[in-house]
């Protein structure tokens, strides 16, 4: 998506390497840091359910976008649970977070920077 291009360039832009959509790692990380074991995840506000004005619910054919939503919800929580029982740290980087793009690329330098222990 451009959301992903955006962070992808971000991080390449902070002269990090990386890997996309790992499928051996739950949830399949939209970027993966293997050695420093941390993986990013780009979500999209109204998929998976943020609480900006992206993430609003549509206003018909609710009960089919109710359970739907809950649905990517229970998804990224259980994908979420499996990488830190790995040991894997996560970060999710909203859609909307790319309107602050320095404020973005703090967020992700301090998240890359990070020690994993």
């Amino acid at each position: 998506t451009s959301a992903e291009t955006a962070v992808r360039d971000l991080v390449r832009g902070l002269g990090m390497r990386f890997t996309t959509h790992d499928r051996s790692l739950p949830g399949t990380p939209d970027l993966v840091f293997a050695a420093r074991r941390k993986v990013i995840f780009v979500h999209g506000c109204f998929w998976h359910g943020h609480s900006c004005r992206r993430g609003k619910s549509p206003s018909s054919n609710l009960a089919f976008w109710a359970e739907k939503l809950a649905r990517n919800k229970r998804r990224d929580r259980a994908a979420k649970s499996a990488l830190t029982r790995r040991g894997i740290r996560y970060l999710v980087v909203w859609e909307c977070e790319l309107k602050f793009k320095a404020k973005l690329e703090t967020k992700l330098r301090r998240f890359l920077a990070e020690s994993t222990q």
